[in-house]
Formats: structure tokens, sequence, C-alpha cells
């Protein structure tokens, strides 16, 4: 009787091809519908809003704080498990965030345009972006801004608020394409834009090289990039600014740091981002794929990359002008990303020369 009436009890998922949909079962629902973390207090419900509201979610399933991960973990543990191909519960992730480590760099020849590394980061006991209470994202934004005050040399910038932001500061961070906006339906669903704009800014160093949001999808997004195709030394500046960050954060707050376990990571709020949650990002002209879209997505999932239009993740076609990315978050270091990412552009750069040479 209690399954028959979990089943009745457990809300429609409408995403029918969601790793929600195929690993929540009425018993994990019975088990679960009732506690509210500790943290934020959070509920799964709030959990799975965007696989409840919509049909089009892959993992569909977001941690409104780091006790999710815990307290829910028969559900999140099998998502995880498949997202990440395989990341079986007993594995460990490590972190290498020694750019020193890194091996050689894309090639001068190259025509890379620009290059972008982003990082999540979360700060403990604090919710994360889907759970946060308000008064935990203003102590989330007071934090940080006074560590962006403490920020010296290149790193050294400006935090803008969201709310009551100028007009013209607004639109010169929207000519930059720094600025984040609110509309997006997964973060409104997934409760992301409560309370919008309050307790919302982004930081830029006056070189606008070095960036980060303040709550958006996740507590921080930590952003190096610049022009051309240095990726060691934009991977060495996001480095430096992460741990100068870092170390603001646990002085203000007498010892807290950023959320990582063995297991998980970083934290983030989506669990496609967990581990590393990194994305190192070109913007490369390759003319020699032009019209060979196939072609280019067969070659960059063989060398683990990402291909994009450079308008964002489901951007068309932009000619041919391509951002390519790391695939992979967890299970692998930050160098060994960032390399994947070094080598499958060289090895496309070879292939781009040898399509022209056969037009």
């Amino acid at each position: 009787m209690a399954a028959e009436e979990s089943k009745q009890d457990m809300p429609e998922i409408k995403s029918k091809h969601s790793l929600v949909f195929k690993h929540l079962t009425p018993e994990l629902w019975s088990k679960y519908k009732d506690h509210k973390t500790a943290t934020a207090g959070v509920t799964l419900e709030q959990c799975i809003a965007c696989s409840i509201a919509f049909d089009n979610q892959h993992c569909g399933i977001y941690a409104g704080d780091g006790d999710c991960y815990t307290d829910f973990a028969d559900l999140f543990d099998p998502i995880i498990e498949e997202y990440h191909g395989g990341y079986t519960k007993d594995k460990v992730h490590k972190s290498d965030l020694n750019a020193d480590n890194l091996q050689g760099n894309i090639k001068d020849e190259v025509p890379v345009l620009s290059t972008r590394i982003r990082v999540g980061r979360s700060i403990e006991s604090f919710g994360l972006s889907p759970g946060i209470t308000k008064e935990q994202r203003l102590a989330v934004e007071e934090l940080m801004k006074t560590a962006f005050a403490k920020l010296d040399g290149d790193l050294a910038g400006d935090y803008y608020p969201l709310l009551g932001m100028d007009e013209a500061v607004r639109q010169q961070l929207v000519d930059d394409h720094f600025l984040f906006m609110s509309g997006d339906p997964n973060l409104k669903v997934g409760g992301m834009e409560r309370d919008w704009p309050e307790g919302r800014g982004i930081f830029h160093n006056k070189d606008k090289t070095f960036l980060v949001w303040v709550n958006e999808e996740d507590q921080l997004r930590i952003i190096s990039m610049q022009k051309g195709g240095d990726v060691k030394e934009v991977f060495a500046r996001l480095v430096r600014g992460i741990n100068a960050v870092e170390e603001v954060v646990k002085e203000v707050t007498g010892g807290k740091k950023f959320m990582f376990t063995e297991h998980h990571g970083f934290l983030h709020s989506c669990p496609s981002n967990l581990g590393t949650g990194m994305r190192a990002s070109v913007h490369v002209d390759l003319p020699g794929f032009a019209g060979k879209k196939d072609e280019l997505k067969a070659s960059c999932e063989a060398l683990n990359l990402q291909p994009r239009g450079t308008r964002g993740e489901s951007s068309g076609d932009t000619g041919t002008v391509f951002d390519l990315s790391n695939k992979h978050r967890l299970g692998y270091t930050e160098v060994e990303l960032v390399q994947t990412m070094i080598n499958g552009v060289n090895a496309l750069w070879d292939q781009n020369q040898a399509n022209v040479a056969s037009q």
C-alpha cells in the first residue's frame, strides 16, 4: 500500500528522457519527499523542479546546497555515475592547479582569436544557488566585496552589483559580453533567480582579463580570458585568482574554504559541473572544416573536445570560427583537461591544414 501511495504522491516527471526520470523510483520518492537539508532547507522536489516543469532536460536535477549530494545520494549517485561516464561512487577526484605541469601550448600558427577558462566555486556553509536563502546570498555578496577589495596587482579591479546598476556601466558590461542576464527558464524554475537582482554582481580587473560572477548559477564563476592562444598564461592567471579569492574568504570567515569532497571534487549546483567545474575554451578559425560540421564533431569526440558555435551552447553554425573546449569535468585534474584542450586544438589544426590542401 505504501508503494502505491508513493506512486500517486510522486510528481509527474515531464522530461521522460532525463536521468531523473530513469533513476527516481516511487521508493526513493517516499524515502526523501519529506526531508529538508540542514544548510538551506532544500527538498527533493526543489532539486528536480526542472524535470517536473520541462520536457527537455538531460540531468533534470540541481543541488540546492552541498547536503543534497549526501542526503539524496541514492538519486544523485546513479545520475552522476551515468552522466560522467561510469564515475562510480567509490572513485576519487583529484585536483591539480599547477600551471607548470602543462606541457607546451597551442602552436603559434593556429589562428586562435581568444582563450577563456572558467571554474565554479562554492563557499562552505552557504547554500548553492538553487536553494540558498536570501540572507546567505547577501552574505556571500558582502564576503566577495571584501575579497575583491583586497585583490592587488593585475587582479585588482572593481565590483559592479546588479542592483541599482548605472545604465552606462550596464551598457559597457553588455558591450564587453560580461553581463549575465535574468530570464533563463531553467535558472528561474530551478530557484536560481529568486530575489533578482539582489545579491548579484560582476567583478573584473582593470585589463578585463579576470572576472568573477557572483550568485548566478553558482555562488561564484571565476573566469580568466584574453585575446590570442596563450592558454598557459590564461590558466596561470585563473589559478592565481582562485587562490587569492579563497585566501581572503578564509581570512574573513575564520577558515571557510571552497566546498570540495574527495568523491565529487568542487561542488556545484548542477551535477554536470562536479569535479573541476572547469571549461577551458578557445575561439579558433578552422576554414578547412567549412561545411564539414559532422567531420568536426567526430574529430572532437575522438579528442575529448566539445565543439560549439561562438554564440553559446545551442548556437548553430557561425562560419568557420568554432568554440572548442574540454568535454569532461569530473574524474580528471584541471591540468589534464587543459592539456587535452591544447593537444586537441593542435591536432584539429593539422587536420584543418590537410583539408585545405586537399580542396
